[in-house]
């Protein structure tokens, strides 16, 4: 803590650096960063927050802000070097935490040991405080590398995915096989870009979950095994093991060169471990373990679970419109809503889209149910949650989950309960009418850009899902709300009797 102040010393105000980043970039990100922002303003603290998102960092730290800083506080589900904040009090937690207790993460990170010396991104794994979001230290470990490899496989996702639906949409031509793109079209150019984009979705994953683990001795091997993952010829199988063996890859990977990292070995050799020694080791040993023994297992999971999930029909894909739905509108963006992304997103990629049909109508339920909510009974909210709600309408037309949050922090019992009922519904119309999505994203934009088939029953998804969510919400808000003014009259009542004068 800082030197206690005397006559002779000016006040110091105290300055807390933020650095927040989630899988996506997009909404938790940033939320985390204004929470920080005011809680520390609410403390009397000055802040300076640095954001790992979408569009890549911004607020970045200068020497000069570092030096004088009184404690860092990271909240992430991606992979930060701290490096940079050795000698520093430093807290990492998840990026929710950032969200509903930041004035706590303030305290806890004046109140921490300063840091030992981390190391540097020389290829060590540096010193990254462990997680204290309540998860254990290797359950954090696990999670944060593998929303790391999601938060840069996704663009690779989104890229490919909107390049084949727009050339679908402008260039293919209706034939008794379904829409096809005409040989030597330029259309079928921009496809196959498309298609490139998706083919490196894995082993991205698989990369960069390894470099969560043990930095970047481990991006070239996790890179180079995802590939393998995905290629069946490596393991005659006729089918790869898609993004279940990337992930086993990036986690394999990771753990191997960590473990190569601690052997001890002569200073000579040292420089050329990260560089040379590792990287080759851990691809060999990982590479050769998936060729001939993991990759056949693995393929057959993956690939009976997509011959599964093509062949659903009727009840039994409903079934899973609403686990999807249910998923997606349950935690807002968290590993829950992520898990059920990733499986949709995935699946796009072996000719599977109606899972991310089913996800993409749900994406949007959340804020537009709760901004619909807002405008119709706009009494049950205070003034911030009602400019939360339009805020949250605007996000949902952009299929950002995240946009419901500050209403479900606020009013969990009630807003979570009827997110996960017009999710479920919205997954369930989706499967029950087949619709598909072909770009890894949801909302009312992904039709914009042609993503979408049948359009009216991803639109009626949509509006009939935000319609329960709104409905089933002010239901139990208005319960709540009795329920309250009952316990205040009775109350009273019993306040009434009991200093009533005794005859």
């Amino acid at each position: 803590m800082p030197e206690p102040l005397t006559a002779t010393t000016a006040p110091h105000r105290l300055l807390i650096l933020g650095l927040t980043a989630c899988p996506t970039g997009i909404a938790h990100t940033y939320m985390a960063a204004e929470k920080l922002s005011a809680a520390a303003a609410e403390l009397g603290y000055d802040m300076k927050v640095e954001t790992h998102g979408s569009v890549g960092v911004e607020g970045a730290f200068s020497p000069a802000d570092i030096d004088r800083a009184d404690a860092v506080v990271i909240a992430a589900d991606t992979r930060i070097d701290p490096s940079r904040f050795a000698g520093k009090r430093i807290i990492s937690v998840g990026v929710a935490d950032g969200i509903h207790r930041p004035a706590a993460l303030i305290r806890e990170a004046l109140a921490a040991a300063p840091s030992a010396a981390a190391d540097g991104p020389d290829g060590s794994a540096g010193n990254t405080p462990a997680p204290t979001t309540g998860r254990s230290d290797v359950g954090g470990t696990l999670y944060r590398a593998l929303m790391n490899g999601v938060s840069y496989m996704i663009p690779f996702v989104v890229v490919g995915g909107l390049l084949i639906a727009i050339s679908l949409s402008l260039g293919g031509e209706a034939t008794p096989k379904g829409l096809v793109i005409p040989e030597g079209s330029f259309w079928l150019t921009i496809n196959q870009i498309g298609v490139l984009g998706f083919t490196l979705m894995v082993p991205i994953l698989s990369g960069f979950i390894a470099y969560a683990i043990a930095d970047r001795p481990g991006l070239a091997p996790g890179m180079i095994c995802g590939w393998i993952a995905t290629t069946g010829s490596f393991y005659h199988s006729e089918s790869g093991a898609g993004f279940i063996g990337g992930i086993v890859t990036g986690f394999l990977v990771g753990f191997v060169a960590l473990g190569i990292k601690k052997i001890p070995v002569h200073r000579y050799i040292k420089p050329i471990m990260p560089i040379l020694v590792i990287p080759v080791l851990t691809t060999v040993i990982v590479g050769g373990a998936f060729v001939l023994a993991l990759g056949q297992p693995i393929s057959w999971v993956f690939s009976t679970m997509s011959t599964f999930l093509t062949g659903l029909q009727g009840g039994s894909a409903i079934v899973l419109g609403l686990i999807l739905g249910a998923m997606v509108a349950f935690d807002m963006g968290g590993p829950v809503n992520k898990t059920a992304f990733l499986f949709g997103s995935a699946l796009i990629a072996t000719g599977n889209p109606a899972p991310m049909g089913m996800v993409a109508a749900a994406i949007a339920v959340p804020p537009l149910g709760m901004g619909l909510a807002t405008l119709i009974r706009g009494r049950y909210f205070s003034k911030p949650e009602r400019e939360a709600g339009i805020a949250a309408l605007f996000m949902g037309f952009f299929g950002i989950t995240e946009g419901a949050i500050p209403l479900a922090a606020a009013k969990p019992l009630q807003v979570i309960p009827a997110n996960m009922l017009g999710g479920a519904v919205a997954g369930g119309i989706a499967a029950l009418f087949a619709v598909t999505d072909s770009v890894p994203h949801g909302g009312p934009i992904v039709a914009v850009f042609g993503a979408v088939s049948g359009v009216p029953m991803y639109f009626a998804a949509l509006l009939i899902g935000a319609v329960v969510t709104a409905l089933v919400s002010l239901l139990l808000l208005g319960m709540s709300a009795r329920r309250a003014e009952r316990h205040t009259r009775q109350a009273a009542a019993e306040t009434s009797v009991s200093t009533a004068p005794q005859a």
